[in-house]
């Protein structure tokens, strides 16, 4: 019987494999380099739909809720300037309602382009001096726009469409800069406020907490303060101020809201200024904080990604050993089935010796003595401890009449 190669006990004795174990360090899977930074660097389709879909949630929630409640408010005032209107007309029946939507329209004209009608316009200041138009540009370089403002002219939209093109670009140089030192400030204070708490808690709870600390007190330089100086000065209410601060700091810039927007006479030349320096910082400040925030995510990521390698690893150790442990096992069940092979070869290939002795002494017997023996199941008995066996018989078979008369017979 042949047997392959598998099954040779020669080639089989070298080819021991590992026994299934585990070890404490994963195994690291050779992995391209180009693959690993694609896989940290770009998203993957599945992360990008669902934020797709979670932003566009986001989008619908928010629609529902502005709906809810600007609309009605919204329908109020479209009612009231209506009463208006008619009360208007009523009260001064030489003028007609063609007339009165002239003006109207005039009036909605010059509100866009960030002129009051109300009041005497010779003691209004201009929009166009050098303090309102540096904040101007200051809004446009920061891509604020808070609109109350913006230029009429041919000429000014081309010089405005150069200038944003380029002075965004520059200003964003310029709040890296800044954002890079106000976190290099942050960490300088967080370090030292770590050093001089010597609470009883793990380090990570501590730089959270310093870090928690450090923004709030932030939040209380560029948002609070500039708050209450901007009701003072401007005389909005806390709700007001507090708006003007964060819509134009995340750079939304409304317009409904502007520092420096209203008519009075008391601004200094340089509050507007001021007030552009105060973005500036206050920009650079968010930037800081949105990136302390992006770096922890992105540590969170790391340690999420390392963990999950150290899984995979694990995994794939725990697979490749188990592989291991199965063609060992098959190894040597192959191996004891050779054999057993060998073994029955053996005892068939002396079986076959035997029976050519037997069928010789068969030829010697006489008719009916070879007519007993032709009751054995397999020729070529072998005899032991003085009974009669057989091959792969049970010792049963001994006690039948017919194995007795053989041996009788011999």
């Amino acid at each position: 019987v042949a047997a392959p190669d598998l099954l040779d006990p020669k080639s089989a004795a070298h080819n021991s494999k590992p026994r299934l174990s585990f070890s404490t360090k994963p195994v690291v899977l050779n992995v391209p380099e180009d693959e690993c930074d694609t896989r940290t660097t770009v998203m993957r389709w599945k992360t990008v739909s669902a934020i797709f879909f979670l932003v566009v949630l986001y989008l619908i929630i928010g629609a529902t809720v502005f709906r809810a409640l600007e609309q009605a408010h919204e329908s109020s005032q479209k009612t009231a300037i209506l009463e208006e209107k008619v009360k208007f007309l009523v009260m001064h029946a030489c003028v007609n309602s063609s007339e009165l939507e002239d003006l109207v329209k005039q009036v909605v004209s010059a509100v866009r382009a960030g002129v009051n009608p109300s009041g005497n316009s010779s003691y209004q200041t201009s929009l166009w001096d050098l303090s309102s138009s540096f904040f101007f540009a200051g809004t446009v370089i920061t891509t604020i726009g808070f609109g109350n403002i913006s230029p009429h002219t041919e000429g000014g939209r081309i010089f405005c469409i150069i200038y944003a093109l380029l002075g965004i670009p520059l200003f964003g140089f310029l709040l890296a800069g800044v954002g890079d030192q106000l976190g290099t400030i942050f960490g300088k204070g967080i370090a030292k406020v770590e050093k001089m708490i010597k609470w009883k808690v793990s380090q990570t709870k501590i730089r959270v907490i310093s870090t928690l600390l450090f923004i709030l007190f932030g939040c209380l330089i560029f948002v609070a303060l500039p708050a209450v100086i901007f009701k003072h000065i401007e005389g909005w209410s806390t709700l007001e101020s507090i708006y003007f601060v964060v819509i134009t700091l995340t750079t939304i810039g409304f317009g409904d809201f502007v520092a420096g927007g209203s008519e009075s006479p008391d601004y200094l030349n340089y509050y507007k200024p001021v007030v552009l320096f105060w973005i500036l910082v206050g920009l650079a400040y968010f930037a800081a904080v949105l990136s302390m925030i992006g770096d922890w995510f992105r540590v969170i990521s790391k340690k999420t990604k390392e963990e999950v390698g150290e899984f995979r690893a694990h995994a794939a150790e725990w697979t490749a050993n188990v592989s291991a442990e199965f063609k060992e096992t098959r190894r040597r069940l192959s191996v004891d089935i050779y054999d057993k092979f060998q073994r029955a070869a053996s005892i068939k290939r002396k079986l076959s010796s035997e029976l050519g002795i037997n069928t010789a002494i068969n030829q010697e017997m006489t008719p009916g003595k070879r007519t007993l023996s032709a009751n054995l199941p397999v020729p070529g008995a072998l005899a032991r401890n003085g009974s009669l066996y057989l091959n792969g018989l049970s010792p049963d078979y001994a006690d039948r009449r017919e194995i007795a008369i053989i041996e009788t017979l011999k």
